[in-house]
């Protein structure tokens, strides 16, 4: 493929837009085309909704449907399907963004159209803008210290098989859990049963229907897909 543009990962932070980076309005404002990753099952795009403000109403928008499913041959054959989409929309020079929450490189979308982009047309080439993650947002809102002298952190996901999860938390001195709605009563009980760290809970921060619970027993079962916990140790 000749005279293609560049891909720009942009991660456009945890909710509000005002989080965004100067460096990511600045590249929104000037790309050709805008991918932004939805599911398949409603096209909806939580990163598109933070940005639009700053892409120019000329721009093209594509949406990039994944499935939301586990199956590695089905995400397969999605990620390659959505590079090759991504790929036509680059010809001619174009330069494109892709939008991401949080940070492009840490439990992203955009992380494995990368890699799979890479594979099937590594003449691509790529630029990463860094984002604010939510854990540095939820910290923030609570002014809450994530990391101290000689303490460690952990950066887990709540979807971690739940024997290894234990197992990660016994060795550190704090934690952040991601993608906290999967598995959260079970979360919850092993936290509880630790009974070492102070726990906060965070949903949608920075969006309509934020809620933060400094006991996490009061957390509804049925929580939502913006969620995340951070443990910290207690002084």
């Amino acid at each position: 493929m000749s005279n293609s543009g560049k891909i720009y990962g942009i991660g456009v932070g945890p909710g509000d837009s005002d989080l965004l980076t100067v460096r990511a309005v600045r590249t929104l404002e000037k790309a050709d085309v805008v991918f932004a990753a939805s599911s398949t099952k409603n096209e909806y795009s939580h990163s598109l909704e933070i940005a639009s403000e700053f892409i120019r109403d000329n721009c093209e928008v594509v949406k990039l449907g994944y499935p939301m499913t586990r199956d590695k041959s089905v995400l397969k054959e999605a990620w390659e399907e959505n590079c090759r989409i991504a790929v036509k929309h680059l010809e001619g020079g174009k330069n494109a963004a892709f939008l991401t929450l949080g940070d492009p490189l840490i439990y992203s979308t955009f992380g494995y159209m990368m890699q799979t982009m890479r594979r099937i047309y590594p003449e691509v080439e790529f630029e990463v803008i860094p984002g604010i993650t939510s854990y540095q947002a939820a910290a923030a809102r609570s002014q809450q210290v994530l990391v101290e002298s000689g303490q460690n952190l952990l950066l887990t996901s709540g979807v971690a098989d739940p024997e290894k999860f234990a197992d990660s938390l016994e060795s550190v001195d704090n934690a952040v859990i991601l993608k906290a709605y999967r598995n959260f009563p079970e979360l919850r009980d092993t936290v509880n049963k630790m009974d070492k760290m102070d726990v906060k809970f965070y949903t949608r921060l920075g969006l309509e229907g934020e809620a933060i619970y400094p006991d996490i027993n009061e957390v509804p079962d049925k929580t939502t897909y913006l969620s995340l916990m951070l443990l910290t140790a207690r002084k």
